[in-house]
């Protein structure tokens, strides 16, 4: 059973990754965004305690699965879980290019225009990465990836 938590930047390739991984490994793929907002106008994060009881659901229903996002409150309460971590920490130049080639993400988004609508908002929270000091930020990933036992790979690429 294939057990894989993905994160990292947005724009990083966590969900092209993590689809791939989901269907070589015949695992379910979990995106930790349909779960930790609340649907509201302007968006708010979700309680982490109900965003916890939806993952714990998932597991009880799933054996082998692959979960990405960058909500680093999350992945640590379920990194326990997993047999297998991986970072993907690649340079900002390539997340802003990836979030620029985008397809439309209806799970998230109520068309194109509203997603590409959002997309200078996006590439701003992307190229702040590095220099932000919260639970989404490149050192609060790389302290999470320092943490984990188990198996683990960072990747710079999306080669």
């Amino acid at each position: 059973m294939k057990k894989i938590l993905i994160f990292g930047n947005s724009g990083s390739g966590k969900t092209t990754l993590a689809r791939q991984l989901a269907e070589r490994h015949k695992a379910v793929h979990f995106d930790l965004d349909s779960i930790a907002w609340q649907a509201s106008t302007p968006p708010q994060r979700a309680p982490v305690s109900e965003s916890l009881a939806l993952i714990d659901s998932f597991f009880a229903a799933n054996d082998s699965w692959v979960i990405e996002g960058c909500y680093t409150d999350l992945i640590e309460l379920v990194s326990d879980q997993a047999n297998e971590m991986i970072f993907m920490n690649l340079p900002i130049a390539q997340c802003v290019r990836n979030a620029k080639q985008r397809p439309w993400e209806p799970h998230k988004y109520s068309s194109k225009q509203t997603q590409d609508d959002n997309l200078a908002m996006l590439i701003d929270w992307i190229r702040d990465y590095e220099t932000r000091e919260d639970g989404f930020s490149k050192g609060a990933h790389l302290s999470l990836f320092e943490q984990f036992d188990g198996l683990k790979s960072m990747r710079t690429s999306n080669d």
